[in-house]
Formats: structure tokens, C-alpha cells, sequence
């Protein structure tokens, strides 16, 4: 998005804001495809914090003492940042799970025992 749609009149937002916005949209969209059995808790959580960071992006940008609020929106990107990768070990144990299922439905060999889906497919 550009930087003058998210402005108010006469100011622009601090480029950081911006970035945060198109990355938060970003991950709005992902949150959609994640799996409906994980969507409500893992998704929510991913989507309220960097919903969370955002706000507190602009809160700082309209505040004169930014630094605790950076500092609070720094641990509120910590916090992302190990939620996000925590996502694709729970997905690949999910499927790991659903492949189980189906094989021994239909009688299918299995891998030798735990599932492993590749790191690049995640």
C-alpha cells in the first residue's frame, strides 16, 4: 500500500508502519488457510499479534515517548517471530498424523514410522 493512504492529512506514516500493515494483511490471508482445526487457536494468536504490533505502531507514531512503546512492540514481534515458527512443526506433525490415519484405512505401508515433511514444502 503506499505510504499516503495510510496518512493523515499533511503527515506521512514512519515507513516501518507501512511495512508492518502489508506484512500484517500478509498474514491475515495466511491465517485463512491454515487448517480450521488450528485456525482458531494457532491462527487467532498469529493474527492477534500482529494485529497487536501494528496497533502499537500507531500508537508510537502519534506519541511524543515512543520508546516504551517500541520496546513493547519489539517483544510483541518476539513473540511472532516463535509463534511463526512454531506453525510449520505443528503443521507437518498434523499431517504426519493425517497420512497415519489414511494409510491404516486403507491398508497402505508405512514410512518406517514418523512422517516427515520436507522443510520447503512447509
Amino acid at each position: 500500500m503506499r505510504r499516503k493512504d495510510l496518512a493523515g492529512p499533511g503527515r506521512e506514516p514512519p515507513v516501518l508502519l507501512v511495512k508492518w500493515y502489508d506484512l500484517t494483511r500478509w498474514i491475515l490471508e495466511k491465517v485463512d488457510s491454515i487448517p480450521k482445526s488450528q485456525r482458531f487457536v494457532f491462527g487467532t494468536r498469529l493474527a492477534d499479534h500482529a494485529i497487536g504490533v501494528l496497533e502499537t505502531l500507531v500508537e508510537a507514531s502519534y506519541s511524543s515517548t515512543k520508546a516504551a512503546l517500541l520496546a513493547d512492540a519489539n517483544r510483541k514481534v518476539e513473540t511472532l517471530r516463535w509463534l511463526v515458527r512454531l506453525g510449520p512443526r505443528r503443521m507437518r506433525r498434523m499431517l504426519g498424523g493425517w497420512l497415519k490415519q489414511a494409510q491404516s484405512k486403507e491398508g497402505t505401508a508405512s514410512h518406517g514410522g514418523r512422517f516427515e515433511v520436507s522443510q520447503a514444502a512447509v
